[in-house]
């Protein structure tokens, strides 16, 4: 189960909450979802046979991720710069890379989860799991509330899942289903959840859903930087 991850570096990592906040904060965020998501998928793997890592970008920046993870975190490259099917572009090419990688070590599924969820329920994870280690041919996909997706399981790395989507708008998770579809695999839907990459769902983070995850370091990082007090303003 590998977390599709930039490094939690300012100005690079979690830059569509900048504003509200600085690129500094944005970065600490980022390696606190990064702590819970890790934290999260270590829970579930006490429930079901799951084995944590993070497919990161850029090549070089593992360093950055030290201190920042659930102990038995493995990391695995997912820059998608491995020759691939032209028809896979953008961001499909690091998900199939990252796909392709954790299948060359061996696992007999591999599921790619995005690093904006750190309330995501334990239970979804362990679902998603137990799915893939039935018999037959499945995907298993976990809508974002946005139209992406949150979780997209396989038992192959199928390329087709990724060919001609046009990423980072509503349509990704329908256009991912349409996809497994054509392929004849059965599609196991996980419950919607929700991406935090604006003030909204920042605020979402601070409350207690039902069944939620309770993402303490993102909390913890939120309060740390006084999200949603009144920030002072220099005048000119």
């Amino acid at each position: 189960m590998a977390v599709m991850a930039k490094a939690p570096v300012a100005g690079f990592a979690k830059t569509r909450l900048c504003p509200p906040l600085h690129p500094a904060e944005a970065a600490a965020l980022s390696a606190a979802f990064l702590r819970d998501i890790t934290e999260n998928i270590a829970l579930a793997a006490r429930s079901a046979s799951i084995h944590g890592a993070i497919a990161y970008a850029p090549a070089g920046g593992e360093t950055a991720f030290t201190g920042h993870l659930a102990a038995g975190t493995s990391l695995l490259l997912a820059d998608g710069s491995p020759p691939m099917p032209p028809e896979v572009k953008g961001f499909g090419r690091s998900l199939l890379h990252a796909a392709q990688a954790l299948f060359a070590l061996d696992f007999c599924a591999a599921c790619l989860v995005n690093s904006d969820s750190p309330t995501l329920p334990t239970e979804v994870l362990i679902r998603a799991a137990n799915a893939l280690l039935l018999p037959g041919k499945r995907v298993v996909l976990g809508p974002a509330e946005d139209g992406g997706y949150y979780l997209l399981g396989m038992q192959r790395p199928y390329a087709h899942l990724f060919a001609d989507i046009a990423w980072s708008t509503s349509g990704v998770a329908e256009a991912t289903r349409m996809r497994a579809a054509a392929l004849g695999l059965e599609i196991v839907t996980l419950p919607r959840w929700y991406d935090v990459d604006d003030a909204a769902s920042l605020t979402r983070v601070m409350r207690h859903e039902a069944g939620a995850y309770g993402a303490p370091a993102t909390r913890a990082c939120l309060e740390r930087i006084g999200f949603g007090k009144p920030r002072c303003a220099v005048a000119s």
